[in-house]
């Protein structure tokens, strides 16, 4: 009888295979795209995954996000994803913080200090703080812009932040970076087809709008924010695998 993770043993080798049992990898925000993020992760074998969100799966979520069932809605992501992600590997290691990413909760969330950090977070204000965070302690982060509103899946780009064009998300994320020094080194996925519609958010939108609070929904696909999770994990694991070439993306916390 073959292994759970033979077929990518036959791919990739054992070596890289037992570094990935040997990761820890943070994933922040569990919708369309942070889902995928971590099923793939699972699926690959990383040994140990930190789950952080707060929300409660809904309705709306059935069209694009993968842990949204008839059986799941009304359930946390995080404790929705757990049980999935041992269902698919019961040796990973998988611990859950339900809460808001905020300054206050960067401890838990870093605490231990994970080998990579996945952010999929869809608030701008958190998302910047995030990313600010890991740069200044040199914590490997890869990154989703925006997308929503997306149907081009030929516009789909990878490559760092400050050299993406075309996403209004990842614009506003720049000025926020900019502020903070930061002007490269954030690996990201983005999309550069121009946005079907505007989010009605105003900047600002944590003045707005209440930890927890719903916001106004985008329309979105189940392809496009499932392609922007499975590529962000798969760069995740070129990076933990040590196959991330480095002559060709910046990420912060590489050497």
């Amino acid at each position: 009888m073959t292994g759970r993770f033979f077929c990518t043993e036959l791919l990739i080798g054992k070596e890289k295979v037992a570094r990935l049992k040997r990761s820890f990898v943070t994933i922040v925000g569990l919708g369309a795209v942070g889902g995928y993020v971590a099923e793939a992760l699972g699926r690959l074998g990383v040994g140990k995954i930190r789950l952080v969100d707060y929300d409660r799966l809904e309705t709306s979520n059935l069209n694009r996000n993968i842990l949204a069932l008839e059986s799941t809605l009304g359930e946390s992501k995080v404790e929705a994803m757990r049980k999935r992600l041992l269902d698919i590997n019961p040796a990973c290691c998988v611990e859950t913080l339900e809460v808001f990413a905020a300054e206050d909760s960067f401890p838990s969330i870093f605490s231990d200090r994970p080998d990579a950090v996945i952010d999929a977070i869809d608030s701008l204000n958190p998302k910047a703080r995030l990313l600010v965070y890991c740069h200044e302690n040199q914590i490997p982060v890869f990154s989703a812009m925006g997308a929503a509103t997306r149907t081009r899946i030929q516009s789909i780009q990878t490559g760092d932040l400050f050299k993406s064009r075309g996403c209004p998300l990842a614009r506003e994320v720049r000025k926020r970076l900019r502020k903070s020094g930061i002007q490269s080194g954030i690996f990201c996925v983005y999309s550069d087809e121009p946005a079907r519609q505007v989010p009605n958010v105003l900047p600002n939108e944590e003045d707005n709008y209440p930890r927890g609070r719903k916001r106004a929904k985008l329309g979105s696909l189940p392809t496009i924010p499932a392609i922007f999770g499975l590529t962000l994990a798969h760069h995740a694991a070129e990076y933990l695998c040590g196959s991330f070439d480095t002559s060709v993306h910046e990420v912060s916390g590489l050497a």
